[in-house]
């Protein structure tokens, strides 16, 4: 298994797992390239990218056997599998499982959706949809995105919980871009969630940082949509404690 870091959040009982796996698609401005560890351990995250793309983890990956040895002694009401791309990991369904039959976790999965594991065991799924605009996305990831699309949708048709989510980037994916994605997650159902984050930049890329009224202007705009559409800008503040890293 390729968990390289877990995080807890002790009020609410949550648990991270991050996982490192060739993901699927290429990001030109993939967060996890350029900062490894969990946003909650930081009151501004934005201040620990690294200055070059990370190839590899700096720690070694966890045993499925040494996940659930750490987290023993822990309540674990829900569970967020993160990281690269976690559906890519093949023991991702036996963690799931386990963390459903040892905890009654609520298991949440973050996913591109290029590529869909056995989701027995997981309760929701945060789908990111980059663009709609097929060239735009395959600028933006190197790869097209019809299968993504596809796959939304059957996630939607399975029964399971799902959201979606996407960046306001500058000078990309703008206001026109997101009307075309809440447009097509509001055709299979406008109660689906939404939640448009602001673009902070990573080195490397010419893009600059998202403005919160920028953002709230995007989901304005999806609101003809959809019933939820939620923001989360760079001037946001934390609510509550920072969460504590277990490995």
């Amino acid at each position: 298994m390729r968990v390289y870091h877990l995080a807890y959040d002790a009020a609410a009982a949550s648990l991270d797992v991050h996982f490192w796996t060739e993901c699927s698609l290429h990001c030109r401005a993939c967060y996890v390239a350029y900062n490894q560890l969990d946003f909650g351990l930081f009151d501004d995250p934005i201040t620990e990218l690294s200055a070059t793309r990370i190839q590899h983890p700096d720690s070694s990956y966890l045993s499925l056997e040494q996940v659930m040895s750490l987290i023993k002694d822990l309540p674990v009401k829900s569970a967020v599998f993160v990281g690269t791309e976690p559906s890519l990991d093949p023991e991702l369904p036996e963690l799931a499982r386990l963390l459903h039959n040892n905890y009654s976790s609520y298991n949440i999965l973050l996913t591109n959706a290029y590529q869909l594991t056995d989701m027995s065991d997981i309760d929701e799924l945060i789908v990111s949809i980059k663009a709609f605009d097929r060239q735009k996305h395959l600028d933006y990831t190197g790869v097209g995105n019809i299968r993504i699309l596809d796959n939304f949708k059957s996630i939607y048709t399975g029964g399971k919980k799902l959201q979606a989510e996407t960046v306001y980037i500058p000078g990309f994916i703008e206001l026109d871009e997101i009307e075309k994605i809440a447009a097509f997650i509001g055709e299979i159902d406008p109660a689906i969630p939404l939640r448009i984050d602001a673009f902070f930049t990573v080195p490397g890329v010419k893009w600059r940082s998202a403005t919160a009224g920028e953002v709230e202007a995007a989901a304005e705009r999806a609101r003809a949509y959809l019933q939820k559409v939620n923001c989360l800008t760079l001037d946001m503040k934390r609510i509550g404690e920072k969460v504590i890293r277990l490995y």
